[in-house]
């Protein structure tokens, strides 16, 4: 389905009745990645810091660290890699290293558009998704700018990208609230037979109403609640972006090291 389709379904309400009166065609923040050298400080806060107990959500073995060694700007392409090397860190050892970026930007409503190419390997697990500004989730960005007052996942949880090594090729999106989360029925995907070899667009429109996901303007999952509220759609507030890539228990032997590569960024409203 083309652009011209998708923004077609957002003035139509997507056959719901629903009209937005806008086109998202503005762009209101974005990241070229133009700039070899570390990542822009003024676009983005390297979360390191661990939960409580030591460990990240979900079984992770990494450690985030904000060394060039897993985030940088090489040739034009945000590069995030995930590596295995033992490194200590806030009192723990941990036998892989990757990066996860908070955006200092926050928006509610509008359209993102990512052009990206996935890591490779059983057991790794990137993602582009967002995160509600008031998540409180200590040593996030928004957290420490005294926002982060509501647990996961009354905060809502918007994911736009997920590949898993196990399910190569896969690309899925989802959403987490209070009706639905873990292991959510809220979600949709395609296959991208050259999700690791080539870029491609991945896309979200999000309005009052609804998200619609795409990759390449091929829409794979619209998510439309037929009632709003707090157990269905957190999604009326500021959310802000993230990118990592984990590192699952399911690792595959003899795994040394593979990255995420993102060419831009860009949120239109």
């Amino acid at each position: 389905m083309k652009r011209l389709s998708i923004v077609f379904l957002i003035l139509s309400g997507f056959g719901n009745g629903y009209a937005q009166n806008t086109a998202f065609d503005h762009l209101v923040w974005s990241d070229e990645f133009s700039t070899d050298g570390p990542v822009d400080s003024a676009k983005w806060f390297h979360q390191t810091r661990l939960p409580d107990g030591g460990s990240w959500f979900n079984r992770e073995l990494q450690h985030y660290t904000s060394r060039t060694d897993n985030s940088r700007v090489e040739d034009g392409v945000l590069k995030i890699v995930a590596k295995k090397e033992t490194f200590t860190d806030q009192g723990y050892t941990k036998e892989y290293t990757s990066a996860r970026l908070n955006s200092k930007f926050a928006f509610q409503y509008g359209r993102v558009e990512i052009r990206a190419r996935m890591p490779t390997g059983v057991g790794t697990w990137p993602a582009l998704w967002f995160l509600n500004t008031n998540v409180r989730e200590k040593g996030g960005h928004w957290y420490e700018q005294g926002r982060g007052n509501t647990p996961w996942p009354a905060c809502g949880e918007i994911d736009m990208v997920e590949h898993w090594g196990h399910r190569q090729n896969y690309i899925q999106s989802g959403t987490h609230t209070p009706s639905s989360y873990g292991l959510t029925i809220n979600h949709g995907g395609q296959v991208v037979p050259t999700a690791s070899t080539e870029f491609h667009v991945y896309s979200m429109v999000w309005t009052m109403e609804e998200l619609i996901f795409s990759v390449d303007d091929v829409v794979h999952y619209t998510y439309h609640p037929e009632e709003k509220n707090a157990e269905t759609w957190p999604f009326d507030a500021k959310f802000y972006l993230l990118l990592n890539v984990a590192i699952q228990p399911s690792i595959e032997e003899g795994f040394t090291s593979s990255h995420l590569e993102v060419d831009y960024v860009r949120i239109y409203q």
